[in-house]
């Protein structure tokens, strides 16, 4: 099924495989498992409809992710190589060494991310494994134009592209800023939120005194703090009053 999923990705044009390590497990989403998603979830899961395998009891990510395989580990990164001629990439590292390993493995790259903070609690956000991570795959050889590294997770600034590419990342990913700006306006919320974050990291680059995206560098920010978790942020108005609070069952 994998297989033939890769193939119909490559004859559609695409040119990178992410591969999620992340989620073998999935984390205890409890709003979600509230919803009690009644609707087939995806046309990879066809099989597992018509056996009676997809589990609707504890929310829409579980019911929609009851084809993962939970084995998948490095032994199978030959095989996922051997399919496919697009250039594979494993999302969800969390530490350097395991960056290593998918240098030496012979992939293109990866994504450090915690999954939006929705697998294990307490786990570090992408930004704050980077400095390791670079300096990990650069301490084994790895070149930057052979290994990239990227970046997923809290960004919803110009800025905190900024900040990622000045720690080495060779790009970053949007998550919830797309299904934000999908949802309330379609094709053209996605353009406009796409030319905010331009316009923004424009902005930054200037005001940094940095003509280029090579002209960023570790001299533009400061570190020393990235580890503590005691950065003030400003409130998030969407989360505070948008999101409905979790309530007891007995007062639903």
């Amino acid at each position: 099924r994998t297989e033939e999923y890769v193939r119909k990705l490559e004859e559609a044009g695409v040119k990178a495989l992410f591969v999620t390590v992340d989620a073998p497990q999935l984390g205890r989403r409890e709003k979600d498992m509230r919803n009690k998603y009644t609707q087939q979830g995806s046309d990879v899961q066809g099989g597992d409809e018509d056996e009676g395998e997809v589990d609707r009891s504890q929310g829409a990510t579980r019911a929609i992710s009851s084809y993962i395989d939970p084995g998948l580990c490095w032994d199978d990164v030959p095989w996922l190589k051997s399919i496919t001629k697009m250039k594979v990439l494993l999302k969800g590292i969390q530490c350097g060494e395991d960056a290593v390993m998918a240098y030496k493995a012979g992939l293109a790259g990866c994504v450090l991310s915690n999954h939006g903070g929705r697998q294990l609690d307490t786990c570090r956000s992408g930004i704050e494994i980077l400095p390791e991570v670079m300096e990990a795959i650069k301490a084994a050889g790895a070149p930057k134009e052979n290994f990239s590294v990227f970046v997923d997770g809290g960004i919803r600034r110009g800025g905190d592209i900024f900040k990622a590419v000045a720690l080495g990342a060779a790009g970053i990913g949007v998550g919830r800023p797309v299904l934000y700006s999908l949802a309330s306006y379609g094709e053209k919320g996605i353009v406009r939120m796409v030319h905010m974050l331009q316009d923004e990291l424009t902005m930054v680059m200037r005001l940094s005194g940095t003509p280029t995206v090579a002209s960023i560098t570790s001299e533009h920010v400061i570190t020393r703090n990235l580890a503590d978790h005691i950065v003030p942020l400003p409130v998030d108005h969407l989360t505070q009053g948008t999101y409905m609070p979790l309530m007891p069952a007995a007062r639903m």
